[in-house]
């Protein structure tokens, strides 16, 4: 068939970091508690129940537009967005419709090796719905449970334009968002919890100018599952347009399992949920001194990190990628600069071995055992060359799970680091003794056997030998077998 164009506009939630809901002082803590115990009848909708706004979300709403480069607007109105779904209890959802928090802002992320650029049209503030539970708590096969726990708890929606046109860029800009949310303190962007959640709309035209029908895809809840579902529904809608058959405005959902979308309903417009200001609800002015005291409070964002850490620590774009991914990740790699100025040797330690033991105990950097004043006594033996490579790694290891100190594990572990020469030796020449063959590839001209031999030396002292002192005496050592063999031959 001939060409197609994909278009693609994002509608992230992301719920804000607050300790009450966004109409009520009901908790917002509901992981792991019992259903529909954090309800009161305000977050229910009951009758007589009046909402009051909850400041603290508006802010980090404000800060949330401020740092996507919105314009600020003075005004805004709460709006009763009416649909019925069973996990809505009062029928309604309060929202904010033709006067949001901000509007026209911008987003850059990097995708696929170069800087990209998404308009952001809206981020306003709305209440999340309840959660609908399908299996557990005793609930037979044929029936389902809601749970109004998570009902109100403040959300701030932020809405593209439709400028990204693959499942690559819609997966590294929502990587981005996340990555800025939680830099600037407003939600712990937590896909697998719902804390963030991504709808995506998605149109295939033949033409690069119009728009073909625009699909709503639901239920994405993690990076891979945007990418995958967008990949889907990509080729649905290509095989649909190559067999003359008509698209049409839809929701679908992402089933995980099957790795397909299944159509759930026509797609609403804004006109089937009926908006209309809340009557009690009072228009809200931000006012310009919470303006001007979040925007000074702004932190550095990724992308100006990640360009900071390569100009001033020469930084691969690689290694200062996996540094400001997560913004404790990258304070915790400054603190250790500041106790040794060695950035790049600090950077492979951290990027290796800290994020494999993080990774190893599913624990982030900030509730780990271990501080960048504990990293440095270790890595400071090392940079000193009182203990080795392989040691330190063992060392770490213990230290991550216990929170001791590195000298502490190194005492317990009766761990002792050989430098004397004459004893290395020793050992060095009985590897060359056992290993001719190693010998003979090395004089050939094959560096390798050099790396195997020090391997050799470091498995027999169990990694207590100095891996310098090891190489100088094995370059002594061979460079006489050298001067005794004479100069190679040409080929």
């Amino acid at each position: 068939m001939e060409k197609c164009y994909l278009t693609i506009g994002l509608e992230v939630h992301c719920q804000l970091l607050t300790k009450a809901k966004m109409f009520c002082r009901c908790g917002t803590d509901y992981i792991g508690k019992e259903p529909n115990s954090l309800v009161c009848p305000v977050c229910m909708g009951l009758p007589g129940s009046l909402p009051v706004m909850n400041r603290k979300a508006m802010e980090l709403a404000i800060r949330t537009a401020m740092t996507l480069h919105c314009e600020i607007l003075p005004r805004v109105i709460f709006h009763r967005k009416n649909y019925f779904y069973p996990d809505l209890p009062k029928g309604y959802q309060i929202s904010q419709f033709d006067f949001p928090i901000g509007i026209n802002g911008t987003l850059e992320f990097m995708g696929q090796g170069e800087k990209k650029k998404v308009r952001i049209k809206r981020v306003h503030v709305e209440e999340d719905a309840g959660k609908l539970v399908h299996e557990g708590l005793n609930i037979p096969s044929e029936c389902s449970g809601v749970d109004f726990n998570r009902c109100g708890i403040p959300l701030v929606e932020i809405v593209t334009e439709p400028d990204l046109h693959s499942p690559e860029d819609a997966r590294d800009y929502l990587t981005m968002l996340r990555s800025i949310v939680r830099y600037i303190g407003v939600s712990d962007g937590n896909m697998e919890e719902g804390s963030l959640r991504c709808d995506a709309n998605i149109s295939l035209s033949l033409t690069e100018k119009t728009m073909g029908v625009k699909v709503e895809v639901k239920n994405m809840n993690s990076f891979r599952s945007v990418y995958h579902a967008l990949e889907f529904e990509l080729s649905r809608q290509q095989k649909c347009l190559a067999e003359g058959k008509k698209l049409f405005p839809e929701t679908r959902h992402w089933d995980e399992t099957r790795g397909v979308t299944v159509s759930s309903r026509g797609k609403e417009e804004a006109q089937d949920y009926r908006y209309f200001p809340d009557p009690d609800l009072l228009p809200h002015t931000i006012e310009q001194v919470i303006l001007n005291d979040i925007q000074s409070n702004l932190p550095e964002l990724p992308l100006e990190k990640k360009e900071r850490f390569m100009f001033d620590y020469e930084l691969t774009e690689t290694e200062a990628n996996v540094l400001v991914q997560d913004c404790s990740l990258a304070n915790f790699f400054e603190s250790c600069i500041k106790e040794l100025n060695k950035p790049k040797f600090i950077a492979n330690w951290v990027i290796t071995e800290v994020l494999k033991n993080l990774n190893d105990l599913r624990q982030d950097i900030q509730h780990s055992k271990i501080t960048p004043a504990a990293l440095m006594d270790l890595l400071k033996m090392v940079d000193r060359k009182e203990i080795s490579g392989t040691i330190a790694k063992s060392v770490l290891e213990d230290m991550f799970q216990s929170g001791a100190k590195a000298k502490d594990v190194i005492a317990k572990k009766g761990i002792s680091f050989m430098s004397n020469e004459k004893e290395l030796e020793k050992i060095v020449h009985q590897i060359i003794e056992q290993n001719p063959q190693s010998i003979a590839d090395y004089l050939s001209g094959k560096e390798k056997a050099l790396h195997f031999l020090i391997g050799q030396v470091m498995k027999v002292t169990r990694g207590q030998a100095s891996p310098e002192i090891v190489k100088n005496i094995l370059n002594k050592e061979l460079s006489a077998e050298r001067s005794l063999c004479g100069p190679r031959e040409p080929f």
